[in-house]
């Protein structure tokens, strides 16, 4: 092969990084939450049809979450990169369209009242 397909060659990138960049027009970052691997999402009513303008994937994560997922859950449903789901799901947050819990922090996971509390509720079953 000559040198310009040699270089041609080389500089051809995989489809499976171009449709993640494609989808999130080129954003990595959500505009609005954390969401973790095993933050949970949740459509908050019904999933808009196709003339709402939104991308495909987004419908598809609408129809995933009418009941609670996980980040992870999801993009592993959907085959595409955690980064674009987080995006993806911002984009809904941000239109009211998914609610989102993130995960407790682990100053809350270590307060003895919260176990106090759940012991003595066990204790009174």
């Amino acid at each position: 092969m000559n040198h310009i397909g040699n270089h041609l060659e080389a500089r051809q990138v995989d489809p499976k990084f171009i449709r993640p960049y494609v989808i999130t027009r080129g954003r990595t970052r959500p505009t609005s939450g954390r969401f973790d691997l095993i933050s949970m999402a949740l459509t908050t009513g019904l999933v808009p049809g196709p003339g709402a303008g939104l991308h495909p994937e987004h419908l598809s994560i609408l129809q995933l979450c009418r009941v609670p997922k996980s980040v992870a859950e999801i993009a592993a449903d959907l085959d595409l990169p955690v980064a674009t789901i987080r995006v993806l799901l911002a984009d809904l947050y941000d239109q009211d369209l998914v609610s989102a819990q993130e995960p407790r922090s682990e100053a809350d996971l270590r307060d003895v009242n919260l176990y106090k509390a759940v012991l003595n509720r066990l204790q009174s079953l």
